[in-house]
């Protein structure tokens, strides 16, 4: 009896230990991580851009992972339960062609889930869209006339637009490779995700890529700012480079 009591009493101690240092309210519960999903375009053979630029978001301790257009509901479904468990968030949407079609209505079924989206970056697009009332912004980075992104309903983010369409050397086959573009993103992406694990990254101007704000990257004249950026005027571009055209808008 006297050795079934000591069990017992040691049995207590270890359940009354683990609910203090494991079980309670106030233990440490793991984060949630943010994800970046990369769709590609036609054939998943063309728009190999979003795959070096998931590499590249990769070296700097971000989660990123690249598909194909057509899965965007699938994969819509998984953030919505990941979120929700508090596994991933925020959640960045990138694509390029119908992968960056797919990555604007991907944004707005996450929406009729209840899901926020924290950056949404298409590629130039096909066609046109409005951006869903639980995007926190848009990047839309083109060289059509034809294809553009607006707010919808609601949408109380922030949209720019990146024109490339005076420069020679893009095109809608190339778009998704182009340095400077992922240069851009890549800035946009940490300056949601605030990592500050990974060492400084130096862009093409010197500065730490974590923290450069977009508003300071080369644009040309004609653009037309938000009113509540007090930013500098931006410098100029480097060397045998051509301009970006932004136009920022906040609704």
């Amino acid at each position: 009896m006297r050795r079934s009591g000591l069990l017992t009493a040691v049995f207590a101690l270890a359940v009354g230990i683990a609910i203090a240092f494991g079980a309670s309210p106030g233990a440490a519960q793991p984060q949630p991580r943010a994800h970046v999903y990369l769709l590609r375009g036609l054939l998943k053979i063309f728009s190999l851009g979003m795959d070096s630029l998931a590499e590249e978001l990769k070296g700097r301790d971000v989660d990123a992972t690249v598909h194909g257009y057509s899965e965007w509901q699938t994969l819509a479904d998984q953030a919505a339960a990941d979120y929700k468990a508090r596994k991933e968030a925020p959640i960045i949407l990138i694509g390029h062609s119908l992968g960056a079609d797919s990555v604007m209505e991907m944004a707005a079924y996450l929406g009729r889930k209840g899901v926020p989206v924290a950056l949404v970056v298409p590629f130039d697009g096909t066609k046109s869209f409005a951006a869903s009332d639980n995007v926190g912004r848009v990047l839309n980075l083109t060289q059509r006339d034809y294809a553009y992104m607006r707010g919808g309903p609601g949408f109380h983010g922030t949209l720019a637009t990146v024109d490339v369409s005076s420069d020679p050397d893009i095109d809608h086959i190339n778009i998704d490779k182009s340095p400077r573009l992922h240069e851009r993103v890549v800035a946009e992406v940490l300056a949601v995700v605030g990592n500050h694990k990974s060492a400084p990254v130096k862009n093409r101007n010197g500065a730490d890529a974590r923290t450069a704000k977009p508003a300071t990257l080369p644009e040309q004249g004609g653009s037309r700012q938000n009113a509540d950026n007090h930013a500098p005027p931006p410098p100029k571009p480097p060397a045998g480079t051509r301009p970006l055209h932004t136009e920022e808008i906040q609704n």
